[in-house]
């Protein structure tokens, strides 16, 4: 059972900068690709960005391209996500999620990290 905590939130102006972190406990973390993905109020939950065990393939959603880097530390057990040039679009309830990379391909969640971007 792996365990994720996020952190990172908060309130920003738009074009600023966020770091998001996810520390993940309970499993191998190198055994599970990680991603980030958020939910805005009354919205569905959407795709953000992911990235494989070891770190040298990511996929972003187009709406964040070039804009979001997600990146992990297998020593640390951590993934993160660095927004910038943030729009208040970007306002969401952030969600950390682990994915085991063997069938059957186990999902786990964090418990989500606000971000408000202000006009």
């Amino acid at each position: 059972q792996v365990q994720l905590v996020e952190s990172g939130g908060g309130l920003v102006q738009a074009g600023g900068s966020l770091r998001l972190s996810c520390a993940a406990s309970g499993g191998t973390f190198s055994s599970y690709s990680m991603g980030w993905f958020r939910q805005a109020s009354g919205k569905e939950r959407e795709f953000v960005a992911t990235i494989n065990w070891s770190g040298d393939s990511t996929d972003y959603a187009d709406s964040v391209k070039g804009r979001f880097t997600i990146s992990r530390d297998n020593a640390k057990n951590t993934v993160y996500l660095q927004m910038n040039s943030l729009k208040p679009e970007d306002t969401a309830v952030y969600y950390c999620n682990a994915r085991h990379v063997a069938y059957p391909r186990d999902d786990y969640w964090g418990q989500g990290t606000q971000v408000t971007v202000a006009s």
